[in-house]
């Protein structure tokens, strides 16, 4: 075999291995997408997972501090104060219309 025919033997052996790789890269490309697509879709789930625990959880302290606990106690009495304070503003305001009537 001639020089010439070695390398375009040896530049065909090159285009082989590239093209492999290539399609190697391909198919780790696809399932790397995937593991993406995978971990987008449990972060979703966790993260609803975690408002849903939250909202759980604030129920769960009001609840502790109506039934007597000591432990921010302060803060429902304060949450309680704060809605009486909002409904007398709005009996107060229903008793101004009803008066300009």
């Amino acid at each position: 075999m001639n020089d010439q025919n070695k390398g375009i033997v040896l530049l065909e052996e090159n285009i082989i291995q590239l093209l492999n790789k290539l399609k190697d890269n391909h198919l780790q490309l696809r399932r790397l997408g995937d593991l993406n697509s995978d971990l987008e879709a449990q972060k979703r789930a966790m993260e609803e997972e975690l408002e849903t625990l939250k909202k759980e959880n604030q129920s769960l302290k009001m609840a502790n501090n109506l039934l007597g606990s000591t432990e921010g106690k302060t803060v429902t009495k304060n949450k309680i104060n704060r809605l009486i304070k909002e409904v007398d503003n709005c009996i107060h305001q229903l008793t101004e219309l009803d008066g300009d009537e």
